[in-house]
């Protein structure tokens, strides 16, 4: 009992003196988030997911073992009226309806689609932490003008959020034409109220902090207070939200070029013209629309599983 007993008292202590020596180093709160992902499958699957994405989409279309619009079963006469040719040794996923290996344009199409999540994202992003970012230090330090200007700024956002989201999309990309540029623009422009509100939101409760009145009592200037203070703390739930806004935009991509608004060659690979044009091939090849639909599902469950746990880590609220 005795041996067992200093054998417990030992690792207690060990514990002890671990647990003084991250309090005497600190941790920030952007190590302990990584600390807790670390430990949370969701974000490990969420991370595999999205790594094995962007391999596929960045390295994959120099490895691909055919042409995405090289048309080899119309040249080999394979593609006949209501036969389309499905998976064998040479294609591994089939042809498409115009003799085009699926797998191929599978790979490449996986590169539109990062480049239009991405791209789209950023403009939501960097549009919306514009707006929301002087709306919050308009609203938290600005006196009455700033009042002002955040009721005007964001009587604005309120309309933009009083229209469905894909229906404002569609709207954007019918009045600018046809093109992959205007998918991102109308998926970016979609996602800017809720940067927006967000960021707005954030640097709110952050202009009520003591450092902020710390700061205001020392003389500091409000716009240094609120550029070099305010909005890097407010910073982590916009960066959530942007890995979250990834999948829907990935989505709403699809669903744009879905319904022809986006890239009018469809010989371009894109996950959203595929489903689209394997809509009249169902009775034949199912398979046509079931790989793009699989790719957009999996990696939007990737970047939400990701995102969640992310939100999960830097919310104090939510953690476990």
């Amino acid at each position: 009992m005795t041996i067992t007993s200093g054998k417990k008292k030992q690792k207690i202590d060990r514990l002890a003196e671990l647990a003084a020596r991250d309090d005497e180093r600190g941790v920030s709160l952007w190590q302990e988030a990584f600390r807790r992902l670390r430990r949370n499958p969701a974000a490990i699957v969420g991370a595999v997911i999205l790594a094995l994405f962007v391999v596929v989409a960045v390295v994959g279309p120099f490895l691909v073992p055919y042409s995405p619009t090289d048309t080899i079963g119309i040249r080999d006469g394979l593609i006949k009226p209501g036969v389309i040719p499905g998976i064998d040794g040479d294609h591994w996923l089939g042809l498409d309806h115009q003799g085009r290996d699926e797998f191929s344009r599978l790979v490449v199409g996986a590169r539109q689609t990062l480049l239009v999540g991405v791209v789209s994202t950023l403009i939501g992003l960097a549009v919306g932490a514009l707006i929301g970012g002087v709306a919050g230090a308009a609203a938290g330090l600005g006196g009455r003008w700033g009042r002002w200007i955040d009721s005007t700024l964001m009587r604005f956002i309120d309309m933009m959020l009083a229209m469905p989201s894909l229906l404002l999309a569609v709207s954007i990309a019918a009045l600018l034409g046809a093109s992959l540029t205007t998918v991102m623009i109308a998926v970016g422009v979609v996602s800017v109220p809720v940067f927006a509100r967000l960021l707005r939101g954030s640097m709110i409760s952050q202009a009520n902090s003591d450092y902020v009145l710390a700061a205001t009592s020392l003389g500091v200037r409000k716009p240094k207070i609120a550029l070099t203070h305010v909005v890097p703390n407010s910073l982590a739930p916009v960066i959530v939200q942007a890995t979250l806004t990834l999948a829907t935009a990935i989505i709403e991509a699809a669903a744009l070029s879905f319904l022809g608004l986006g890239n009018p060659d469809t010989s371009v690979p894109e996950w959203g013209v595929m489903l689209a044009d394997a809509q009249q091939y169902l009775d034949i090849r199912p398979g046509l629309a079931v790989y793009p639909a699989l790719g957009i599902i999996i990696t939007a469950l990737g970047f939400t599983l990701l995102g969640e746990a992310m939100r999960e880590a830097l919310d104090p609220k939510l953690r476990k």
